[in-house]
């Protein structure tokens, strides 16, 4: 069968590899944007190893894929943005892990995790700003500081119950943040 605007996604549902085909050809420009914008600093090799995964991860997921919420373009658009973030997570952990193995980063690997670890800052700080200060406060304390939950709870005057459902509430409001950016 072959593949067009009315039944790609029905085959890639089925595994068809001409749905996904389809996708590469009709979107992948696009798709392609979205990550490099993101990657602006990253080689292009390893934008290419992105895009690879947002193929994946639309092959992968699109049984949650629902035509009536929106557009797959919309869709697939939100699947790349997520892939590049976590591809630049997975990018800082790996230039992390060579220069703490005692090996010397090159200047351009240098570059790239001060710029990875400027991006992923930045998208926290965004998501932050939408909590008050004392849940923003307590999220730093314990994610990005990692103090005991214990000694946090105790110096903010709450209880330890009080504090992980206060952490709760703030996961669900970033997630739900999240989710309406991915739909944009």
């Amino acid at each position: 069968m072959r593949a067009n605007n009315e039944n790609f996604i029905t085959l890639i549902r089925r595994r068809k590899e001409e749905g996904i085909l389809y996708v590469i050809d009709t979107y992948g420009a696009y798709l392609r944007a979205i990550v490099r914008r993101r990657l602006s600093k990253v080689p292009n090799d390893r934008i290419d190893e992105c895009l690879n995964d947002v193929f994946w991860g639309i092959w992968k997921n699109i049984d949650s894929f629902d035509e009536t919420k929106g557009s797959f373009l919309n869709w697939a658009s939100g699947i790349a943005r997520l892939e590049a973030i976590d591809f630049l997570r997975r990018l800082g952990r790996e230039l992390a892990a060579v220069g703490l193995d005692g090996l010397e980063l090159q200047q351009d690997d240098a570059q790239l995790l001060a710029f990875v670890e400027r991006e992923l800052s930045e998208e926290t700080q965004e998501l932050l700003s939408h909590l008050g200060p004392k849940d923003r406060e307590l999220f730093l304390r314990i994610y990005v500081n990692e103090e005991e939950p214990e000694q946090v709870s105790s110096e903010m005057g709450m209880t330890r119950a009080n504090l992980y459902v206060r952490l709760f509430r703030g996961k669900k409001k970033m997630r739900m943040i999240a989710a309406k950016r991915k739909e944009i």
